[in-house]
């Protein structure tokens, strides 16, 4: 820290003003980055957005408990796909850039072919919260604070044990809370 003191004190008055100017000039473009930035990414957050290529599936979850409750608190898209801490949140939006890609090459941009599709889509989703132990869900659903006596008997078991235990995560029971399931004859373990 001495030598950048010593480096300070022999600029001259113009230099210094022109380093002041630069450095002032570099907070101000970044300030401006990370603005723009953080707009892009909360649009691509909203319901609009991923309604622009996947209005059927937006659709399907207006049916569910998720969209109309009788406490009036409404899931959308990004809440249950998009993690809310800023770091796993930037990883997500480049995976997510893998989808927009395949609409724009016409793998999935009608219901038709997303329909063929969606088995894989939603097994890779899946895996993806699993990997995660369902951090999105949890950031609602917190299990500290689930009163078993108010959930179905085979509900409160489940919760009670392979939940707390740390063998299973939302996702492994909950799967289709928000979506017409695929077909589901090939995926391990359901009934």
């Amino acid at each position: 820290m001495k030598w950048l003191k010593t480096f300070w004190l022999r600029l001259k008055t113009p230099s210094k003003v022109a380093v002041g100017l630069v450095l002032f000039m570099g907070f101000m473009g970044g300030l401006l980055f990370w603005g723009g930035f953080n707009t892009v990414m909360e649009k691509t957050n909203s319901e609009e957005f991923c309604a622009g290529c996947h209005a059927p599936i937006v659709k399907e979850i207006q049916e569910t408990i998720h969209f109309s409750n009788r406490s009036g608190v409404r899931a959308i898209c990004s809440d249950c796909h998009v993690p809310h801490n800023w770091t796993d949140k930037i990883v997500r939006k480049v995976q997510a850039s893998k989808e927009i890609f395949a609409h724009m090459m016409g793998t999935i941009d009608t219901p038709e072919k997303f329909n063929a599709r969606r088995g894989h889509l939603a097994e890779r989703e899946w895996q993806r919260m699993k990997n995660n132990d369902s951090q999105e869900c949890r950031n609602c659903h917190q299990f500290n604070y689930m009163d078993f006596s108010e959930q179905a008997p085979r509900s409160a078991k489940q919760h009670s044990t392979a939940l707390a235990s740390g063998d299973k995560t939302c996702v492994d029971c909950h799967k289709g809370i928000a979506h017409k399931l695929p077909d589901m004859k090939d995926v391990a373990g359901w009934q």
